[in-house]
């Protein structure tokens, strides 16, 4: 959560490129350059963007994906946070999973950035995004020897509930930097994150937040160099992060996460499936930060709990760990994915 309310003067993310030193072994997933790149086999060729019409209760709409080179063992789909951001934060991605020879696959939720926005609130439900994703799927025919789903924050909400109704689909599934329960992250937020702040900090965000004066400038002005710089990026605000949360639709985000930046109170406040998380049986690698508004000991819970689980905290890093940490979630992530391929479950990183 947390990836939107950063505009305009330090949103939330880094950037520090690092490459990942990992050894790649000789029967490593890594296609050659020239077939990585030659995976578009349409006959006019669109730089793998590929427009997926998605059926709805108040019909269809259209969604916007673009692969990123071609690998047919693994294909990673991404799914972005906010819950309204775009997929463009994400372009980081383009800078270490080629030399690995992961194809990855960009995708704007409905309501995001280059998909349609019905201007529905009622649209804004976790079980019909779930179904979204499943269509995604289908349209783009990932399944069980393939396919890999990334969810960061919000959308690590989001693949979550997907993988524990159609984990049969699923090859591998990342959980980044979210935990699995919306009350235990409030209650982190409220008891751990909150009482780090300056006590005068802290009392003049809590009683905008009373007032609900939410759009307050004078909020964004306390959170930005006193929270935000802590927990949610700890490094410079990356380009392509400041275009994807400078486009966040905002309905979606308070209708989902609430306006407070200290918790959510939207249609997700009494989400929480801890007790499920057994029932996943295919690899799982739980990704955090030391220093991320998600709890760090959480993301370790949820390794344990699933039957085939891997956790990766980043020291360095914050919410937005593959940018203020990118040498370790990017070489942790890549070598999770190619071990997954190689036929292991769960690993040390």
């Amino acid at each position: 959560m947390h990836l939107t309310k950063l505009l305009p003067a330090a949103l939330l993310l880094a950037a520090a490129c690092s490459s990942p030193t990992e050894t790649k072994p000789a029967d490593a997933a890594a296609a050659a350059p020239a077939s990585y790149f030659s995976g578009d086999t349409a006959r006019v060729k669109t730089g793998g963007v590929q427009v997926i019409p998605i059926r709805t209760p108040k019909g269809t709409f259209n969604v916007w994906t673009k692969r990123f080179g071609h690998n047919p063992r693994i294909r990673l789909l991404l799914l972005n946070g906010g819950p309204g951001a775009t997929h463009e934060y994400f372009e980081c991605m383009e800078s270490f999973l080629p030399q690995e020879g992961i194809e990855f696959i960009y995708y704007d939720q409905l309501g995001c950035g280059n998909s349609d926005n019905p201007k529905d609130t009622s649209m804004w439900s976790l079980p019909r995004y779930v179904e979204e994703v499943e269509q995604v799927r289908q349209a783009l025919q990932l399944d069980k020897d393939n396919f890999y789903l990334l969810g960061h924050s919000w959308g690590g909400i989001l693949a979550a509930e997907y993988a524990l109704k159609y984990q049969q689909h699923l090859k591998g599934l990342v959980i980044s930097n979210m935990m699995m329960s919306i009350p235990a992250y409030n209650k982190y937020a409220d008891e751990v994150l909150a009482p780090q702040l300056k006590p005068e900090v802290l009392a003049e965000i809590r009683q905008i937040e009373a007032r609900k004066d939410f759009d307050n400038p004078r909020y964004m002005q306390l959170l930005e160099p006193n929270f935000y710089a802590e927990h949610l990026c700890r490094v410079p605000l990356p380009e392509p992060a400041a275009r994807s949360l400078g486009k966040t639709n905002q309905s979606l985000y308070v209708t989902m996460q609430g306006p407070s930046e200290f918790g959510a109170s939207g249609k997700l406040v009494n989400w929480d499936r801890v007790a499920d998380l057994p029932k996943l049986t295919v690899p799982v690698l739980s990704i955090g930060g030391k220093y991320d508004t998600m709890d760090p000991e959480h993301m370790r819970m949820v390794a344990r709990k699933v039957q085939h689980g891997t956790a990766l905290i980043c020291p360095n890093g914050s919410h937005m760990s593959f940018y203020d940490d990118q040498p370790t979630y990017m070489a942790g992530l890549t070598k999770w994915m190619l071990a997954v391929d190689r036929g292991e479950q769960k690993m040390s990183l």
